[in-house]
């Protein structure tokens, strides 16, 4: 399997759990030489944005500008238009086939780590 897929939602976390699941996700894939992770966080409820997205994607971030992961792409940026989908996809092309590709799914986010 090349894309893992990882649900951050599961048991309802607080956002820091989450954060922490994700980091060993993270790991267990470079591990495994996972090509790529799909992360689904959720939108939140409120529909502005879920803590869990934020901190996700604050954390995807930080470990992308520390070179800790190749690649982190939100959803909504997954297709052949934007610069940080481009990248994912010329490092994982699998990404192309995933059914979120091009949807704008702002739920989910992608990594190759």
């Amino acid at each position: 399997m090349t894309i893992r897929k990882i649900n951050l939602e599961d048991g309802l976390p607080t956002a820091a759990a989450a954060v922490t699941r994700l980091n060993a996700e993270i790991l267990r894939a470079r591990a495994q030489r996972v090509r790529a992770l799909k992360i689904i966080h959720g939108w939140g409820s409120s529909g502005k944005g879920g803590v869990i997205r934020l901190e996700v994607h604050k954390e995807l971030r930080k470990k992308s500008r520390a070179g800790q992961i190749k690649a982190f792409v939100p959803g909504e940026e997954l297709n052949p238009f934007s610069q940080s989908g481009r990248a994912a996809l010329a490092l994982c092309p699998d990404l192309a086939r995933d059914p979120d590709y091009s949807r704008n799914n702002a739920g989910v986010s992608f990594v190759v780590p």
